[in-house]
């Protein structure tokens, strides 16, 4: 299956179902058990009960992440009126040669893990999830990309903890994006989840048939991958330019490749070797001191 660039808009209240609060309130220093919050009804009464639920050590913990989602739900209504949300997508024909993806035509090399996590799982690398060039049939491998207005990140410039509030809304807002975005391609465009039926908590934790692994993520941890990446969906469409390291800005923006093999699942690439090192430089046709640069944590 391939498709032509697609670009989307999103208001803020259209994604904040899709908010994944654990990792906001880990931003924050709060444990995941304290993002329960996000679950319970807003009345006094369902608070109250919410709150009694934790020890009497943990309940002024409690009580601060209370008030900070109080806080983070008023913001996200002021930013509602003022901010879009956006996204670009594309699906490709696909092949995989050995650790190589080939996504309409262009070489997309990937890594494998060198180090087992159990001894009876095989060494994973994102390609083995996309059929091989050898069988003559063409497979599908989907592109992403999803960014805040770039004027959100300079929203409350004189005061620095809405300022903070505002970046970490923004980038968890980033991720529901493509989290929404992902739904829509696996239920209507792509097709194949059309029977998917989820609920919200089964949604975000990810009980969906593929998966969407992010550049910079352990899966696709070399960050330069998202020069590639550009090429293939234009992610200035969106307003996302990269820098010379491949960043993204605006910085609330996540980019990366959507999968549908029902075996396919997130893995860590995790350390790698020399040898791995030089071969994936070749196949990128990058020296290897710049792709060492890129790859500094996986040494």
């Amino acid at each position: 299956m391939r498709t032509e660039i697609t670009t989307l808009t999103y208001r803020i209240h259209e994604l904040t179902d899709y908010i994944n609060w654990i990792y906001f309130f880990h931003a924050w220093g709060f444990q995941p058990r304290f993002a329960g919050i996000a679950d319970i009804h807003g009345c006094d009464a369902c608070r109250a009960v919410w709150l009694a639920s934790f020890p009497p050590e943990d309940r002024l913990k409690a009580s601060e992440a209370m008030q900070l989602h109080k806080e983070a739900m008023r913001m996200l209504r002021s930013l509602d009126e003022d901010f879009q949300m956006y996204g670009v997508y594309r699906l490709m024909d696909a092949n995989s040669e050995g650790d190589n993806l080939i996504l309409d035509g262009t070489l997309f090399p990937l890594l494998r893990q060198q180090t087992h996590i159990r001894p009876d799982e095989p060494f994973l690398c994102l390609a083995d999830f996309v059929r091989p060039a050898s069988s003559g049939i063409k497979d599908t491998v989907g592109g992403f990309a999803t960014t805040v207005d770039p004027q959100m990140e300079e929203h409350c410039p004189n005061d620095d903890y809405k300022r903070l509030l505002v970046k970490t809304l923004a980038e968890r807002l980033a991720e529901a994006a493509a989290e929404k975005m992902h739904e829509t391609v696996r239920k209507e465009v792509w097709g194949y989840a059309k029977d998917e039926r989820l609920t919200m908590r089964q949604l975000l934790d990810g009980d969906y048939q593929g998966i969407r692994p992010a550049v910079g993520y352990p899966s696709l941890p070399d960050m330069s991958v998202a020069f590639l990446l550009d090429g293939l969906i234009d992610m200035k469409r969106i307003g996302i330019h990269l820098t010379e390291n491949g960043m993204m800005k605006p910085h609330a923006s996540v980019c990366g490749l959507m999968f549908a093999h029902p075996a396919s699942k997130y893995f860590a690439v995790g350390k790698i070797g020399k040898d791995q090192l030089e071969d994936y430089a070749a196949r990128r046709g990058m020296k290897t001191k710049t792709i060492r640069k890129f790859l500094a944590a996986n040494l």
